[in-house]
C-alpha cells in the first residue's frame, strides 16, 4: 500500500482518507494502463473512470482533467525510473570508473523494460503538444541526473582524481554514451541478443571518457 506522502508531489489535491487515498492511486494505474494500450488520444476520462471505479469529479478533483492526469503519471513514473539509477557515490571508498558503468548499466536496464520503452514513446508524442510538460520531465529526469554526474565529477576534480573544468558538459557527454540505445529503444529497434556487445561498449566508452579526463 502506498503512503499518503506519496501522492504529494502528483496530486493537486491530496486525499485525506484511505479510501480517497486508493481511489486516486486507483485512477493513476488505470489511466497508465489504458494509455499503454490504446494510446493518450484513444482513451477519455469515462474509459478511465469505468476501468478504475469512481467519477470522473475525483479526477477533476484530484488532478484538474486528462492532461493533470497524465502528468501525474510521468511524474510517477520518473521517479520510479531515476530513482535506482544514479546511487549515492562515497568517495572514500567507492572506484570512480566502477561507479560510471554501473550507473550506465542502471540506465540501459530501466530502459528496455518493455513497459518503460512504451511510455518513453507515449511522453514523446505528448510533449510535442506541451513545451510545458516536456520542460518539466526534463528539469526532473534527464536533468537531475545530469546534476547528479556533474557534481560527482567536480568533486572528484576538486580531490585530484580526474582532471574536469567543465562539470556540466562533461556530464552530458556521458549520457551521451547511451544516445544510440535510447535511439533504438524509442524506435522499436533495440534487439536484446546484443547485450554483451552492449556491455562492451559501456566498459570501452567509460574507460575513453576518464582517458579524457586524465591530467596532461
Amino acid at each position: 500500500m502506498h503512503d499518503l506522502a506519496d501522492l504529494e508531489p502528483l496530486a493537486r489535491d491530496i486525499p485525506q482518507t484511505k479510501r480517497g487515498h486508493e481511489r486516486c492511486h486507483a485512477l493513476l494505474e488505470s489511466a497508465n494502463e489504458l494509455f499503454l494500450q490504446h494510446g493518450y488520444d484513444a482513451v477519455s476520462l469515462d474509459d478511465i473512470v469505468n476501468h478504475a471505479g469512481g467519477s470522473k469529479a475525483s479526477i477533476y478533483k484530484y488532478f484538474g482533467n486528462k492532461e493533470g492526469l497524465f502528468a501525474a503519471i510521468c511524474d510517477f513514473r520518473r521517479e520510479q525510473f531515476f530513482k535506482d539509477i544514479c546511487t549515492p557515490f562515497d568517495f572514500t571508498k567507492d572506484d570512480l570508473r566502477t561507479y560510471l558503468i554501473q550507473t550506465l548499466l542502471n540506465l540501459h536496464m530501466h530502459l528496455v523494460l518493455p513497459t518503460n520503452a512504451a511510455f518513453f514513446r507515449l511522453i514523446m508524442e505528448q510533449t510535442q503538444r506541451s513545451t510545458q510538460l516536456a520542460q518539466h520531465i526534463h528539469e526532473q529526469g534527464p536533468k537531475h541526473i545530469q546534476t547528479v554526474i556533474s557534481n560527482i565529477l567536480a568533486k572528484a576534480d576538486e580531490l585530484g582524481l580526474i582532471t574536469c573544468t567543465e562539470p556540466a558538459y562533461s556530464a552530458q557527454l556521458f549520457f551521451g554514451i547511451v544516445r544510440n540505445l535510447e535511439w533504438q529503444v524509442l524506435m522499436n529497434i533495440y534487439v536484446q541478443e546484443n547485450e554483451q556487445e552492449n556491455l562492451k561498449y559501456i566498459h570501452y566508452c567509460v574507460d575513453r571518457f576518464l582517458d579524457g579526463h586524465q591530467k596532461a
